[in-house]
């Protein structure tokens, strides 16, 4: 069977991954999931006991959680090299290391700006704390992610990997949480915004809005969530 990511809106950190899969151009399915809604209803919990996306079906049938297991599961079928490289090259063990601290303090740095926003108990002192404390961690950890760049045009080698796709689908928090201008980090904006004029991510983008559009031809279309989890759910 073709594997099926299960992806999530609004604007979740699974977008990049769907572009990784046009680019790496292998049959695949899809299951959009409200992250708001049915992602946190007690069925979800048989594909990701955490209520979480992503979770990639593999072709085994298998549910796959975590972002970075799902990458590597990806990277470990890319036979044409178009999402990653050799393996113990050194632009192997660079898109791992940049890969790595994307998924940990890059993204976990948002964690405040999300509780106060979606936090419906919280008082608004307890907002404005935890906004405050996400916009300097948020700050701080694109500085760092800043000074790992290269002068390349992405952020390992030529062309779009694993590791921008794992950065476009947590960099747009930057807007949406409106911490500072993308601006402010050249390196990274020229990334982003080359990344981001790609058909891929304006492919998965447009799927995250549920608009019915075409990719490359290796999305074989979209499967419903309770399906997936009828077939595929421990």
């Amino acid at each position: 069977m073709e594997p099926i990511l299960v992806y999530g809106f609004p604007a979740g950190s699974s977008m990049g991954l769907v572009a990784a899969l046009e680019w790496l151009g292998n049959p695949y399915r899809l299951c959009r999931v409200d992250m708001l809604g049915e992602m946190r209803e007690p069925p979800y919990a048989r594909l990701n006991a955490r209520h979480e996306t992503p979770v990639l079906i593999t072709d085994m049938g298998e549910p796959l959680t975590e972002t970075m297991a799902i990458a590597a599961w990806l990277e470990a079928r890319d036979v044409e090299r178009r999402i990653s490289f050799a393996p113990r090259s050194a632009e192997a063990d660079r898109m791992h290391q940049l890969m790595a601290f994307i998924n940990t303090g890059f993204t976990s740095a948002f964690g405040p700006l999300w509780v106060a926003l979606e936090d419906g108990t919280l008082d608004a002192q307890k907002k404005e704390m935890l906004r405050a404390s996400g916009r300097e961690a948020v700050i701080e950890r694109h500085d760092k992610l800043e000074a790992m760049a290269g002068d390349g045009p992405y952020l390992v080698g030529e062309s779009p990997t694993l590791a921008d796709g794992l950065l476009i689908g947590v960099a747009r928090w930057l807007e949406f949480h409106e911490v500072a201008s993308p601006e402010r980090w050249p390196k990274l904006f020229n990334i982003r915004r080359r990344v981001e004029a790609d058909p891929a991510i304006a492919y998965a983008l447009a799927l995250e809005d549920g608009e019915n559009v075409t990719g490359s031809g290796a999305c074989l279309g979209h499967v419903a969530l309770h399906e997936v989890i009828e077939r595929h759910g421990r």
